[in-house]
């Protein structure tokens, strides 16, 4: 039940509310998880004309406004022809219909994430980073998902930031095309030879399998790391393999795209 709704334009008004104890407070992008919160009473921030729908290059860095759009960020690599992002692009097309895309926004997809999204997969191999304020503290995805409850209590993410200089490959098992991932696999490759692999399809959060420079360690990498992800979906053993063949699979497309 929301007992207030604000709508205020500056991020300082916003965070005021967000700082109260009573009533509980919760900002809003797009909307699209509010039902989560419909069983106790909460005040609601609506984050629509706070300025925070931006994107822009800085540098080699992509810079997104916690309220930017799923889809507006999808548009944005491809206008961009940012090629070597297009695995981002595919997550984002697999994580919602069009319609949702429109409204749900990148801030809003990370915090309600659960380990079947493909666009946490794909943020979580990217090593994206977000901005939380008070105090402009910056933290990686990774560290954030596990601990959301408690560090994002009243607390405004402003924005989140990914690197250009990645590439970045996708793949995914579904039951059928418009269904979230049985298995999905993201994984990053910088020009240092960092590599990244993240998996979805299992659990509260999407998990980091591998973050090394020996690339050859990614298909065994993903499959220790869905070992025990058994479920009423699928079993283990068939995640656990199924892993391992995305996973080569993203890096075999990674390793011909240089």
């Amino acid at each position: 039940m929301i007992l207030e709704y604000h709508r205020p334009s500056k991020i300082e008004d916003v965070i005021v509310l967000l700082a109260r104890p009573d009533p509980a407070t919760i900002p809003l992008g797009g909307g699209t998880a509010l039902e989560r919160f419909s069983t106790r009473p909460v005040a609601v921030v609506d984050l629509q004309a706070a300025g925070l729908n931006t994107v822009q290059r800085q540098g080699n860095m992509l810079e997104m406004g916690a309220t930017l759009t799923l889809q507006n960020l999808s548009d944005t690599l491809k206008e961009e022809k940012l090629e070597n992002l297009v695995g981002l692009e595919q997550a984002i097309a697999h994580e919602a219909t069009y319609n949702l895309r429109q409204v749900g926004t990148v801030a809003g997809a990370l915090v309600t994430a659960n380990g079947r999204s493909p666009f946490a997969t794909a943020m979580l191999a990217l090593d994206a980073n977000l901005w939380l304020q008070p105090g402009d503290e910056q933290v990686c995805l990774g560290d954030l998902l596990p601990l959301r409850s408690e560090r994002l209590s009243r607390r405004l993410i402003t924005k989140i930031t990914i690197t250009l200089n990645a590439r970045l490959a996708y793949e995914h098992v579904s039951r059928t095309p418009a269904d979230l991932p049985i298995v999905c696999a993201a994984v990053a490759v910088w020009p240092s030879g960092r590599t990244r692999v993240a998996l979805g399809g299992f659990g509260s959060i999407p998990a980091l399998a591998f973050d090394g420079t020996e690339a050859e360690g990614v298909e065994m990498a993903a499959r220790g790391a869905y070992s025990q992800a058994g479920d009423e979906w699928a079993s283990a053993e068939y995640r656990q393999e199924i892993a391992g063949v995305l996973a080569k699979r993203c890096a075999i497309q990674l390793a011909e795209a240089r």
